[in-house]
């Protein structure tokens, strides 16, 4: 134990002045100091779209109960590869405010993702802690229940394309939707 102390506090002069011990022990191995998006099984790599227009959105229905208007900006409409529908939701509420974020939807498993908040600044901040929760049905602003069921994911199955999707958001409903 006192060797290991001796050991560090030997090193400490070295390690302060912002050496790593890779090199004080006489090797160099490559060091990562960036934090990396933990990948998630076989899905995409996230890119953010760009901000949304006001003058771009496109609203859709949420439901009876809903107090809330709900958009989609069209343009960071996109069907992956991986299966998961991404989309910017825009949510303005009945008192004035307005949330933005970038979003995902796995069909397959009925989940929905937040990868980013938008802030007032016009700039997305990163959800770095972001997991896929399950969509609930609720009654009250049920608006991902809707995106999933009504609009991305017909029959379970997600959008083919980004047309597919604008498609169904100006039809205000899939066509594959009974």
């Amino acid at each position: 134990m006192s060797r290991l102390l001796f050991g560090l506090l030997c090193l400490y002069p070295f390690l302060a002045s912002g050496g790593e011990i890779g090199e004080a022990v006489g090797f160099h191995a490559p060091v990562k100091n960036d934090y990396q998006e933990p990948e998630q099984v076989g899905e995409q790599a996230l890119t953010l779209p760009a901000f949304p227009d006001n003058a771009d959105l496109i609203e859709f229905y949420a439901g009876p109960r809903a107090s809330n208007h709900f958009f989609v900006d069209p343009k960071s409409l996109s069907a992956g590869t991986d299966g998961i529908v991404r989309f910017t939701l825009v949510i303005k509420t009945s008192g004035g405010a307005t949330n933005i974020n970038y979003e995902g939807i796995r069909c397959a498993s009925r989940e929905v993702r937040v990868y980013a908040a938008g802030n007032a600044n016009g700039t997305w901040a990163v959800n770095h802690l972001t997991s896929w929760r399950p969509i609930e049905n609720e009654l009250i602003n049920g608006y991902h229940a809707a995106l999933n069921r009504d609009l991305f994911c017909p029959l379970g199955n997600p959008i083919r394309s980004a047309a597919e999707g604008l498609n169904a958001l100006r039809r205000g409903k899939h066509p594959l939707v009974p």
